[in-house]
């Protein structure tokens, strides 16, 4: 593997970054990867609020091969708050056993369902800051969860969107959390729930944390690849 690594020496991007242009190319480059979890379980008809909630929390630091199944195992069982309720947190924890950090997952989990019945009537209503007030639910988690479940624009930045982004030189910043504000300010709204629909995939496939495979990458003659020491 070593013998594929090619040192880089911070050499400009051949084309000024163009936006538009890398959300173009991105969106062909991730079609035949597979999905990031969230945007599965949507295709799959798990978009109700609540449903994307309880993924999200599933989906924290967990790989998405074990997010998917794990989500599809307690959807089989509990759809709704009305549903979860009626499960004991042992019984949750059961079902989502494979993902990390279970244990309290099903109790917020079961926190959650209990909340939405008891102060809304069985529905998670679609407002940032009450979803924003639910245990074990943060920035990342409420913005994929009202965008992809209620159409409301936010940005969901991880790990792979913080990375990319930063990259490009899109934005400038040392958090995820700034990376958000970050590019708030700069990302056409259009693109505010797209970025971690592409990114994500891409993040993993191409762009990844280490030795980033720059040689193939669409968007290589427009990415200064800032950060990257070596790729392939």
């Amino acid at each position: 593997m070593a013998g594929h690594l090619r040192a880089v020496q911070d050499a400009p991007a051949v084309h000024p970054f163009d936006i538009d242009l890398a959300m173009e190319r991105l969106r062909e480059a991730v079609r035949p990867l597979p999905k990031a979890a969230m945007f599965q379980l949507a295709d799959e008809g798990f978009r109700s609020l609540f449903e994307q909630v309880v993924a999200c929390i599933i989906s924290i630091r967990t790989y998405e091969e074990v997010t998917l199944p794990t989500a599809r195992r307690l959807f089989g069982v509990a759809r709704t708050p009305a549903e979860m309720v009626r499960l004991d947190p042992s019984e949750i924890d059961r079902l989502i056993g494979a993902c990390t950090f279970h244990e309290p997952k099903s109790r917020q989990i079961h926190g959650i369902a209990q909340e939405a019945v008891d102060q809304w009537g069985g529905e998670l209503p679609a407002d940032r800051e009450a979803i924003l007030s639910l245990r074990g639910v943060g920035p990342k988690c409420a913005s994929l969860a009202l965008g992809i479940a209620n159409g409301q624009a936010g940005i969901g930045v991880d790990i792979h969107v913080h990375r990319v982004t930063n990259r490009w030189g899109y934005v400038r910043t040392k958090t995820p959390e700034a990376t958000m504000a970050a590019l708030e300010t700069v990302l056409p709204r259009p693109y505010w729930l797209e970025i971690n629909q592409l990114l994500v995939p891409f993040g993993k496939s191409v762009c990844t944390g280490t030795s980033p495979r720059c040689s193939t990458c669409p968007l290589a003659d427009l990415c200064p690849k800032i950060g990257v020491t070596t790729h392939r």
